[in-house]
């Protein structure tokens, strides 16, 4: 299918747009809390991997090689908006590409997810981690550049993954249910953690750098694992470093996105590090999570995925419940509470949309 197809296959208006046209996009104005036509809508986690068309696309391509091949990066982040409508194209890469550019030897298990071959345990090991440039990453400029060409007026989002994230995988040399290498780390040797995250901070504030300067509208932080900290040590081991990236960035005047998963008690502190919208996973109402954080920011949520297996009422109604807790927000994009499950009926993630937009149209 082409760009300018519809997926059912109708010719539709070339995809051109002034940058006033994707400034002025429902999205960016909710980022910025003003005033919008309705409540913008975008899933995270690339939604196209619920789709046909991506599995079809991907098939026989490992993950990390597919991220390296700017036209089809292009089609894979292209299919949800063209499917779903959504107000926001997410950028289709994996938070550990930036560390696989500059020769970490790691990859994507299926059904483990990323495996790093010599984990980072001492100080000598930091040497792996050298500066991350725009010619290690050639490739994102690229479908970027692609992108927002095809894109018209829907903003595109950047992503990375968060210092404290990236550390967890590093150190522990793959995915964790306890953490308990890198909290090991982080307990026992300060200043080789401290220095780590700050190491990783650049490496991220770098890499979004390059996809801002391509092109990218927004930018969002994913610490998706900073729900397993308590407050008092992510404010001392992992705020500053995500500050650093926040602060890094802030000049080029893009809304800036913080996300984890089980950060309830989290928030106010995720709302300092520099985020202008904060992500809110299922588990806090965002009335509630506004309260946490204070004014001044907008909130990105919080439908449960797992909401989308059940009957279109039952969506309708756990979606009112959403709408309604975000009523006395400054500024909302609706969301799920994270990512779209590969199972999850693309059907009822269009009708999704179709029933935010219907139901905040202003």
């Amino acid at each position: 299918m082409s760009a300018n197809e519809s997926p059912a296959g109708q010719a539709q208006t070339p995809t051109t747009a002034t940058p006033d046209a994707v400034r002025e996009s429902a999205f960016l104005k909710a980022c910025r809390r003003e005033a919008v036509p309705h409540t913008p809508v975008w899933f995270m986690r690339q939604a196209g991997r619920s789709l046909p068309e991506y599995r079809k696309v991907r098939e026989g391509i490992p993950m990390l090689e597919s991220c390296t091949r700017p036209e089809l990066v292009t089609e894979i982040t292209l299919q949800p908006v063209r499917r779903h409508g959504v107000d926001a194209a997410i950028y289709y890469s994996d938070i550990v590409v930036p560390l696989k550019a500059i020769g970490i030897d790691l990859d994507i298990k299926p059904g483990v997810g990323p495996v790093v071959e010599h984990p980072i345990r001492t100080r000598a090991d930091l040497a792996q981690l050298r500066d991350l440039t725009p010619e290690d990453v050639s490739y994102v400029s690229e479908a970027i550049g692609l992108l927002t060409r095809e894109l018209g007026s829907t903003p595109l989002i950047g992503f990375a993954g968060a210092p404290f994230t990236l550390a967890s995988y590093l150190v522990e040399g793959g995915p964790s249910r306890t953490y308990e290498n890198a909290k090991a780390m982080m307990y026992g040797d300060p200043e080789l953690w401290a220095d780590l995250l700050d190491r990783l901070a650049e490496i991220t504030a770098a890499f979004l750098k390059v996809q801002i300067e391509a092109g990218a509208s927004a930018v969002q932080l994913f610490d998706s694992w900073a729900g397993a900290l308590a407050p008092v040590d992510y404010r001392r081991s992992v705020l500053p470093a995500s500050a650093k990236v926040f602060e890094a960035v802030a000049g080029y005047g893009v809304p800036r996105i913080h996300f984890g998963v089980g950060t309830g008690e989290l928030l106010g502190l995720m709302g300092e590090a520099g985020a202008d919208v904060v992500g809110v996973d299922w588990r806090v109402p965002l009335d509630e999570a506004a309260r946490r954080v204070g004014p001044g920011k907008a909130f990105q949520g919080n439908l449960d995925p797992t909401v989308l297996f059940a009957s279109k009422e039952a969506v309708e109604a756990k979606t009112r419940e959403v709408l309604d807790s975000a009523a006395g927000l400054e500024g909302h994009v609706f969301n799920l509470g994270h990512g779209v499950m590969p199972t999850t009926d693309p059907d009822a993630l269009t009708r999704l949309v179709e029933y935010v937009h219907a139901q905040t149209a202003r």
